[in-house]
């Protein structure tokens, strides 16, 4: 009689060669893009799961991820959410944004003028722990000043009330494009006049047909056109100001403290400082004392009467009471307190909530926002599960990470690396072979063998 951990351990196996076949088929000179067709352009939170996954099994390419992006990096530090592809076929894409208009942009590098969390220390340190002692200092002597730059430069342009708190001028920066928080936040600004004649007339509607992307994913699993086209009115704003954030910010559509990405920055900043340490280098002060102030801070985003956390709007101060997948990511940040662990965890298992067959859902089943296939409106992520798993790992709710470790990876074997998934029956939505779905499955799996192998 078979050993059933033997034919588990077997269909896994097989699992892992899928998604590196993925990974290889999405690379472009080694360099791993989101998705061949609607995703063909390098994303930076995209770039860092990838490597994270790929670390695995290929240190080598894993590294090229990390040193290709950071060759985009703005000499003031930040460094944009999109690479794009050369290719003469995308010169409407490079030109939406024209990064060129900033004197501050890498003049030979074609880039977005926005940024998106800060996924960077996470993977150097996930690959480094994979190196060699030698060659992994080495490596984090050449990128040190880099993180250093960019951290140096979300405190220096997005921390404008001295918080340590970093200010979001765009949903495209949170990674959760059409988050809700955010798009009651755009509910308080009127539309332009020309989008609201398109809305009379019907034409967003007409315009479903003819979206590029619906070249490849139904529109219902996407952002109404609608609210596409606010957004990129919104970056029309940020453009005609050539992305210089002391004109922005006074009159920006958006001015928002993002729970998810604040979250995710406390945690690089944990790593930085890690790395940093584990070189014998020394941060500089004035960056270590705003990541003091970033975690003494981030209490401000709790909503004691709610037992949650929240975005806050950065000019008025009021929070964005609309819950979302991102109100759980401070278990990730690694800062908050045990009894605010707790309640976050009392939400996970709560079936009003995020307690669905397949994890989790971009928003409580019990939100009026709710569907389980429109993009960041209810489906299931894998990359939000896998900083949700890490986060319970750190509280110890150990047994619930390995819970969601199993049904995030049943989620992928049984319909296939897709960009997202269904959380009540885990159907796919989204493009298929999608690389950060592939990437991380590579490393929950590892994660889990050594529970299988014991």
């Amino acid at each position: 009689m078979q050993n059933p951990k033997k034919g588990q351990l077997a269909s896994l196996v097989k699992l892992i060669d899928a998604a590196k076949k993925v990974l290889n088929e999405n690379s472009i000179d080694d360099l791993i893009i989101p998705a061949r067709g609607l995703y063909p352009h390098r994303v930076l939170w995209d770039s860092c799961f990838a490597a994270i996954g790929v670390s695995n099994y290929d240190l080598g390419k894993a590294r090229l991820q990390i040193d290709s992006y950071l060759e985009a990096q703005w000499s003031n530090g930040m460094i944009p959410h999109i690479i794009f592809n050369s290719r003469p076929e995308y010169w409407w894409d490079r030109h939406i944004w024209r990064s060129k208009i900033s004197s501050l942009s890498k003049r030979s590098i074609a880039t977005s003028g926005i940024t998106q969390p800060p996924m960077f220390a996470e993977a150097v340190m996930q690959i480094g722990s994979r190196m060699q002692t030698d060659e992994r200092d080495q490596w984090f002597n050449q990128i040190l000043d880099k993180l250093v730059a960019y951290h140096q430069w979300l405190y220096r342009e997005r921390n404008p009330k001295g918080t340590g708190l970093i200010t979001l001028i765009h949903p495209w920066e949170t990674g959760l494009d059409n988050t809700p928080p955010w798009l009651v936040s755009l509910k308080h600004h009127h539309a332009p006049w020309w989008i609201n004649m398109l809305t009379w007339l019907q034409i967003d509607k007409l315009a479903d047909h003819f979206r590029f992307d619906a070249k490849y994913v139904d529109p219902s699993e996407r952002s109404t056109t609608y609210e596409a086209l606010r957004l990129y009115d919104a970056l029309r704003q940020i453009r005609r100001k050539k992305y210089a954030l002391s004109k922005i910010l006074n009159n920006s559509t958006f001015a928002i403290e993002d729970i998810a990405f604040n979250s995710i920055f406390i945690r690089a900043n944990t790593l930085l400082k890690k790395i940093a340490l584990s070189i014998h280098r020394n941060l500089p002060e004035d960056l270590l004392k705003n990541m003091s102030a970033s975690e003494a801070n981030f209490q401000q985003l709790w909503v004691k009467e709610d037992r949650t956390f929240y975005s806050r709007n950065q000019k008025y101060g009021h929070h964005l009471k609309e819950d979302s997948i991102g109100s759980l990511l401070p278990l990730y940040s690694g800062v908050i307190s045990e009894t605010q662990a707790k309640l976050l965890y009392q939400k996970i298992v709560s079936k009003k909530d995020f307690n669905t067959r397949f994890p989790l859902p971009s928003v409580p089943i019990s939100s009026p926002w709710f569907k389980p296939r429109r993009y960041w409106q209810g489906p299931s992520w894998v990359n939000i599960n896998w900083l949700i798993i890490d986060g319970l790992k750190r509280y110890g709710f150990t047994e619930k990470a390995i819970e969601l470790t199993k049904k995030s990876i049943l989620m992928v074997e049984n319909k296939g690396f897709y960009e997202y998934f269904n959380p009540l029956d885990g159907t796919p939505a989204g493009v298929n072979d999608f690389s950060w779905t592939a990437a991380l499955i590579v490393d929950l799996v590892n994660q889990l063998l050594p529970e299988l192998n014991a």
